[in-house]
């Protein structure tokens, strides 16, 4: 029997409608932006992966983003500016929740009933705005003082105590330092002042969001910085164009007795080949000072789901896996990062996971102090970092440069109608 070439194609359409019949709907792609070079990024992958093989029919993208906090955010705002479907999932730096959640751009977790008492209280509070959860802490940061334990014996019990051994240990000529911080006018400028400002038990928004920068602690604390440099000489005039890095290296070539620095410093200390204090040095909270407590500025990441996801109980499904207890000892493991899950520092699983020892990194977390969760922190900070490093170059005196700060913040608050809200 002879057929026509129509009859052969309408022979091959039917049979490939009914291959696709057979092969079922296309499978449903769920998308996540957040941390994608280095370890990290293996991580990552090799856990979305782990997820979508326990959800048949659907599948996990990663979305690549600068690594750069400040392009991600940028590259953030464009995407949910423009309603966005996609990522589904995003990672957030912890200043920037209460923004992307008064923006309406992010979708309250509340309805998931999320396990919040399973996490550190600061952490949940940096994920909090108007009372309700719109970020899962991922991870948590939070600034550390490391010591020479070969030069220092001991902890300082508080900030005098601190000026005290940093003085002692410089009459070691190998020593040229006392101590090292982040002095250049950035965000860690704001970091490192927040902790001096919670030893003084001062803050920079109160309770109800006012501003409070101005304050007699936030005057002792600032003044306590700018003595360190300049009438006890245990920091460096140096650091005042220091981040991270350059704090780091100070350290790490053996040149200082104590640094505050966040625990990424850590593993590469322990380094012999590159560093020449592997071995000898150790970590504790940064120390109390008169009126206050320890503070450790908290850092990290969240995750929260896009507003404008169609497909948000699929989204949290994917944050709920990313913060259980496997996968975050994991993420300790491989990348270094803390865990924001309390239990898992007291029942063994962190032992060979963490670099730093989990009692002495709980230590450090339960004094973590969160900068002010507000939709317009990064402005504060702006204005904040002008008037610190101001202080500290001796431009203006401690107590000018606030008030010049405080009268700054509290216009942009009432400018956008946030004074006294949060």
């Amino acid at each position: 029997m002879v057929f026509g070439r129509r009859t052969c194609v309408y022979a091959a359409a039917l049979a490939a409608a009914a291959a696709t019949a057979c092969a079922g709907p296309p499978p449903r792609v769920l998308t996540m932006s957040g941390s994608a070079v280095g370890a990290e990024g293996t991580v990552l992958r090799r856990q979305l992966d782990r997820f979508a093989a326990a959800h048949p029919g659907l599948s996990v993208s990663l979305r690549v983003t600068p690594d750069a906090a400040d392009q991600r955010h940028q590259l953030y705002v464009q995407w949910l500016n423009g309603r966005a479907t996609d990522p589904d999932v995003l990672q957030l730096d912890v200043i920037w929740t209460a923004e992307f959640a008064a923006a309406g751009w992010i979708l309250p977790l509340d309805r998931f009933s999320p396990p919040i008492d399973r996490f550190f209280a600061a952490a949940i509070a940096a994920g909090r705005w108007e009372g309700r959860v719109f970020g899962l802490p991922w991870f948590i940061d939070v600034g550390m003082l490391y010591r020479r334990v070969d030069k220092v014996a001991r902890a300082p019990r508080d900030l005098d105590d601190l000026t005290r051994l940093a003085r002692t240990a410089q009459q070691d000529p190998a020593l040229p330092y006392g101590l090292v911080w982040q002095g250049a006018r950035y965000e860690g400028l704001v970091t490192v002042f927040l902790e001096y400002l919670a030893a003084y038990g001062g803050a920079i928004l109160d309770d109800e969001g006012r501003v409070v920068v101005d304050s007699e602690e936030a005057v002792g604390a600032l003044t306590w910085m700018r003595n360190a440099i300049y009438v006890d000489r245990i920091v460096p005039a140096a650091v005042l164009t220091w981040q991270e890095e350059q704090t780091r290296f100070a350290f790490q070539n053996g040149e200082a007795a104590f640094m505050r620095n966040w625990p990424y410093a850590y593993g590469l200390l322990q380094d012999p080949a590159a560093s020449a204090v592997a071995g000898r040095f150790a970590v504790a909270p940064m120390p109390a000072g008169p009126g206050g407590a320890g503070g450790a500025a908290l850092g990290g990441s969240t995750l929260a789901i896009n507003a404008f996801s169609d497909q948000p109980a699929e989204a949290y499904e994917l944050i709920d896996f990313l913060v259980q207890p496997a996968q975050l000892v994991e993420r300790a493991r491989d990348v270094g990062q803390f865990p924001p899950v309390r239990a898992l520092y007291d029942d063994g699983r962190l032992d060979d996971a963490l670099k730093v020892p989990p009692a002495t990194a709980r230590d450090v977390i339960e004094h973590a102090v969160a900068r002010p969760v507000t939709p317009v922190y990064s402005e504060l900070s702006e204005i904040l970092q002008v008037s610190i490093h101001r202080a500290l170059t001796r431009q203006q005196e401690p107590r000018a440069a606030l008030q010049d700060a405080a009268r700054g913040m509290r216009a942009l608050l009432a400018r956008v109608h946030l004074d006294g809200r949060r």
